[in-house]
């Protein structure tokens, strides 16, 4: 396999996103601006009632591979789609985008999973996850030349949700470690955070060289209330951690050092993928040799053009972009 900068693993979706009101979550019980596993039965009675909607391939770390992709670097990703109709659209989606994609589709089980993604009037966005064939991703889908080839290994914390999927992650983690590769892990919901406080703390302390999260996930890791707290910890654990702060930009947090880097101004549409795409721009500097002020710049560059739009993948050419915006 040729060799990749960011190879990203994660829940292969397909999520379909409509404008919600406020009324509609409440209707559906739904707890704004969260990520809510959800079984099939659910999923449909979600969909049946929404509006109008769109349908893009998505998942967190798929929509930093295409990402990286974008900026014109090399990216691959590990995820599971079922050999049915949306899993066909995934396949052709990531590989269109750029991104290496060569897991095995499940040929047997749950359909392709998809993500209701309901977005407010105030641009926060409502996920409602069935994991589907992302359940069948398992140790076998992980083989040691695919990890080899990659600089960084990137993984969503989604994946800790079902106990197969957990195994894929530490199996990686360790053929990275093996090889002399870095590995990196984004927290990706403070829900998710909170029902795996534990092993996440234990993943960061003893297994990841480069941490993701936002302002409510780190937060939530140390059980704290204030920010500076959850540096003074970051600085503690000694790990580079790239932390974003909505309106607030982002800070990133390397040995005693913290840079702060104010926000780029953006129209706010829909704020799903800001994350991701922060993490794509961090990780696309990191592997290009870029100084940590820029990797973030980057960041906060590929989070302000994904927020403008609806959908979690980039609407323009992020590379091109990165060109115009700081020469």
């Amino acid at each position: 396999m040729a060799a990749t900068q960011v190879l990203c693993m994660g829940n292969a979706i397909v999520d379909i996103i409509a404008r919600v009101e406020d009324s509609f979550l409440e209707k559906h019980d739904r707890v704004k601006g969260s990520m809510m596993l959800v079984d099939a039965e659910t999923s449909a009675t979600i969909y049946a009632d929404m509006p109008p909607a769109i349908e893009r391939s998505g998942g967190s770390a798929g929509n930093t591979a295409a990402a990286i992709a974008s900026f014109g670097g090399s990216a691959g990703y590990i995820g599971k789609v079922h050999d049915d109709q949306l899993g066909g659209v995934f396949c052709h989606d990531i590989r269109a985008a750029g991104v290496s994609f060569e897991t095995a589709l499940a040929k047997t089980g749950a359909p392709t999973a998809t993500s209701m993604i309901l977005v407010s009037p105030d641009a926060q966005r409502t996920m409602n996850t069935f994991l589907g064939a992302c359940t069948e991703l398992t140790p076998e889908d992980v083989d040691q030349t695919t990890i080899s080839a990659a600089e960084i290994l990137y993984v969503e914390g989604y994946l800790w949700d079902t106990p197969t999927m957990k195994a894929s992650v530490l199996k990686a983690y360790d053929l990275a470690h093996k090889a002399g590769r870095k590995v990196s892990l984004s927290l990706s919901d403070s829900f998710c955070v909170g029902r795996f406080r534990a092993e996440f703390m234990d993943l960061v302390e003893n297994q990841v060289d480069i941490l993701f999260a936002n302002e409510a996930e780190i937060l939530s890791l140390f059980e704290v209330d204030n920010l500076d707290a959850a540096f003074e910890r970051l600085q503690a654990i000694g790990k580079l951690a790239a932390i974003t702060l909505g309106e607030n930009g982002s800070a990133v947090i390397s040995g005693g050092e913290i840079i702060r880097i104010a926000a780029m101004p953006a129209t706010v549409e829909d704020t799903t993928g800001a994350g991701d795409l922060y993490a794509a721009g961090f990780l696309y500097g990191l592997t290009n040799g870029k100084p940590l002020e820029d990797c973030a710049k980057l960041g906060g560059m590929a989070a302000a053009e994904v927020i403008s739009h609806l959908g979690a993948r980039p609407d323009v050419n992020l590379g091109d972009l990165a060109k115009k915006t700081f020469g």
